[in-house]
């Protein structure tokens, strides 16, 4: 028993080593400029992903009323668009692209922005076949949901690095 509890650190040491090395660590929680965070209409889409993600990952809370936040983060657009992208000698079409845009800022409600009026844009390219049209569209389906969630830890990392700023 205490020969195999001795090969296993013998075992894991090099690879421990290795971790450490190359500046390995798991990811704690963000430090972003304000203590309280309102959300309008934080009861579905990305702004739910949201709100989960500033109280599970962040030194921040969200409240429920905008005279108790520092900071209001509004949603001005949210569009998921699909054009094609390419189309088979036939005339058939071969190749989407799915477009998921989010156009969002972040202020105090006192003419201070911590983040002013953006647009981020995320794209996925996905092929199509006629023969597998319900497949085809649970998968369109399961990239703008992962669109999502990859822009939720977009605007993450630009809370992160926010700083206020006064507007005249």
């Amino acid at each position: 028993m205490r020969m195999r509890s001795c090969y296993w650190k013998i075992a894991l040491t090099p690879f421990l080593v290795v971790i450490a090395a190359c500046g390995f660590q798991l990811r704690g929680t963000a430090d972003v400029p304000f203590k309280t965070l309102y959300l309008p209409g934080a009861t579905g889409g990305i702004a739910l992903d949201l709100k989960r993600h500033i109280q599970a990952g962040t030194n921040a809370t969200v409240v429920d009323d905008p005279k108790q936040a520092d900071a209001v983060l509004q949603f001005s657009h949210e569009s998921r668009e699909k054009e094609i992208l390419s189309l088979t000698g036939t005339g058939r079409v071969r190749e989407f692209r799915l477009r998921y845009r989010v156009g969002w800022r972040v202020h105090d409600g006192k003419g201070g922005e911590y983040v002013p009026q953006n647009s981020l844009e995320l794209t996925r390219d996905v092929s199509f076949n006629d023969a597998e049209v319900l497949a085809k569209e649970a998968e369109e389906q399961l990239l703008f949901r992962d669109m999502q969630s990859d822009m939720v830890q977009l605007i993450m990392r630009r809370l992160s690095a926010a700083q206020k700023v006064k507007t005249s």
